[in-house]
């Protein structure tokens, strides 16, 4: 999937959001990346958190521990 389909989906996600404060996180993660030099972020996290995110991510390469976009979008 290129940038522009990507920005549109986006969009389209965005459009359906009616949670304000959703919105406003949304937009201060993003605000954030914006703003911040390219590996700031991960600099900035302790061993600990980046041991976490590491193991974040091995845990989502297991479907069974994914939760399903209908149901998330349901809960916001």
């Amino acid at each position: 999937m290129g940038a522009a389909q990507l920005k549109s989906d986006l969009q389209k996600i965005i459009e359906r959001i009616d949670n304000e404060q959703l919105l406003q996180t949304v937009y201060d993660f993003l605000k954030q990346r914006e703003d911040s030099k390219e590996g700031e972020f991960w600099k900035s996290l302790t061993d600990e958190q980046k041991k976490e995110i590491y193991l974040w991510y091995e845990e989502s390469e297991n479907d069974e521990n994914l939760i399903a976009w209908e149901n998330l979008k349901k809960k916001y």
